[in-house]
């Protein structure tokens, strides 16, 4: 992830930063919503590290459509918390960044989280319940509903948007068009080679969240069942070769 870049002017206090959340809000209520973008780029430019002023940003960039700014304080963010180890919810800024700019790689963001989150963290982070997304169309256990299903509804209903999984040993997220797969991304993996690591998670969860805009084609499909056939059938090849050749070698032995 890149780093973002500390200014040399004093920073904000967070009774300044207050100030500024407060004026950004009387701009936009008062239909100036131009002066309340300026405020806090402003304000960013000496308090980079800060959260809200960064969130108020982002907040103003969606509602006025300005969506590649969005994309871009929302990977921002992605860095911040990780930074305080807040992973899910850089999780969920890394994914509202592809949904607002299909053209971004994910990839980087997903392996920074991966390589971030510690196991003896993620075993003893808040079980308190969390915030409900709006955002989610659907969403479900892994446990209980595979990959293969969760596919077949997306396609079936034609929708464009993006699966998110998670689960420890995993972050990762399908793009799809009209209901077919058109991207994936896992663990720093793109394309069909990161799909063959998602078609056999088993655990974890997903989410599926629609997209106003579609996500460039790095995999082209005429079918999703038939394209996940062939991706199991070819693991289901190379993992048979190998053990294929472990016998050979133990009869050698």
């Amino acid at each position: 992830m890149r780093e973002i870049a500390e200014n040399t002017a004093t920073p904000f206090t967070e009774t300044s930063i207050e100030s500024v959340l407060l004026d950004a809000d009387l701009f936009v209520k008062y239909s100036s919503p131009e002066k309340a973008f300026e405020l806090l780029r402003t304000s960013l430019e000496r308090s980079p590290r800060s959260i809200s002023l960064r969130e108020k940003m982002r907040d103003i960039c969606v509602k006025q459509r300005n969506l590649n700014e969005a994309a871009r304080q929302c990977l921002a963010l992605v860095s911040l918390y990780i930074a305080r180890e807040d992973f899910d919810v850089a999780y969920d800024r890394l994914q509202e960044a592809k949904l607002l700019d299909p053209r971004i790689s994910v990839a980087p963001g997903l392996e920074a989280i991966r390589r971030a989150r510690r196991p003896e963290f993620a075993a003893g982070r808040d079980k308190s319940p969390q915030k409900v997304r709006t955002d989610v169309t659907f969403a479900g256990n892994l446990a209980f509903v595979s990959i293969f299903d969760a596919v077949q509804v997306i396609e079936n209903s034609k929708m464009t948007g993006l699966l998110v999984i998670k689960s420890d040993l995993y972050l990762a997220n399908v793009a799809f068009n009209d209901g077919k797969i058109v991207d994936a991304e896992c663990n720093g993996k793109n394309g069909a080679l990161a799909f063959r690591d998602i078609i056999e998670i088993n655990g974890g969860t997903f989410e599926f969240s629609v997209s106003e805009t579609p996500f460039p084609i790095l995999i082209a499909v005429s079918s999703n069942t038939n394209f996940m056939l062939d991706v199991l059938t070819e693991l289901d090849h190379e993992r048979a070769e190998k053990q294929g050749l472990r016998n050979v070698a133990d009869e050698q032995l």
